[in-house]
């Protein structure tokens, strides 16, 4: 039976180092970053969130180490970048009662929070209950979650959804893989949606109108993008994130990036985080 409590992507998560140093990267290729957060003490992190209309991008620290953030640890032992994606749920219980249908044992779901400074001066906090699909379930080596949102308006809030570079919604999180139509079909799986083969990759897309995934092998990614562009990028694993803007000149400006193709500009990955952060027209 499909999955009835996976909504579609709701965030990327992109693991770093240094965090307050990530923030002004992505904030000087034209992104509105919101304040600092901090995570509970069971999680040990802490994060920047850019917004946009129904998703967004994740950038996650490690403050304190805890059993909980052991996988992001060891991922940030490797490199940086895009470590993970957040579908949206409705009702976490019930999405892990459905992997266990499965024969999958999912992680939690585990409930957590954190402040939020508001526009006004006034502090909120944003609630959420989220489960992992098993850490060796990771579709071309990038790690699956799910995130319910109990508070949505302290997250998705108005002041920190304006861009300098028009950006408005994730179009694509794209993965480098030596096998690219297994690690689809993994996915495809995992999520009850189906691999499609296209010249470029192999597609699978999240649900609804969100964000589709396209996994593809080196000769293609090397095809998508100059070699100014994947300087810094990964060998394997999700390595870009395209994203829908509303003015591809203002993206450029903003950004700073490459112009390629017929409509598609490009920062080059090691600007910001390992991740090449593309833009095009949406």
């Amino acid at each position: 039976m499909p999955l009835k409590h996976i909504l579609g992507v709701d965030h990327v998560v992109v693991t770093v180092r240094d965090l307050d140093a990530a923030a002004k990267a992505w904030g000087r290729i034209g992104f509105t970053m919101s304040p600092r957060g901090t995570h509970s003490p069971l999680l040990g992190t802490g994060n920047y969130t850019t917004m946009f209309g129904d998703d967004y991008l994740e950038l996650l620290g490690v403050l304190n180490e805890t059993d909980q953030n052991k996988p992001t640890r060891d991922f940030l032992a490797r490199r940086e970048g895009i470590e993970r994606t957040a579908f949206t749920t409705d009702d976490a219980a019930a999405g892990a009662a459905e992997l266990k249908a499965r024969g999958l044992e999912p992680l939690g779901p585990v409930h957590f929070g954190r402040p939020v400074d508001l526009p006004n001066g006034s502090t909120g906090e944003a609630r959420f209950n989220v489960f992992r699909w098993p850490l060796d379930q990771n579709p071309g080596g990038m790690r699956i979650f799910a995130c319910q949102h109990l508070t949505r308006e302290t997250v998705w809030i108005p002041e920190i959804q304006k861009h300098a570079n028009e950006a408005r919604r994730i179009v694509r999180i794209e993965v480098l893989s030596a096998d690219p139509n297994a690690s689809s079909q993994k996915m495809a799986g995992l999520i009850d949606e189906p691999a499609v083969q296209t010249p470029d990759g192999w597609r699978v897309p999240s649900g609804g109108k969100r964000a589709d995934f396209l996994f593809y092998d080196q000769a293609q990614f090397e095809k998508a993008y100059p070699a100014a562009v994947r300087d810094g990028a990964a060998a394997e694993g999700a390595v870009a994130l395209v994203l829908g803007t509303a003015d591809l000149a203002k993206a450029k400006a903003a950004s700073g990036g490459v112009a390629h193709g017929e409509e598609q500009v490009s920062v080059p990955a090691k600007v910001v985080n390992g991740v090449i952060v593309s833009f095009v027209p949406n």
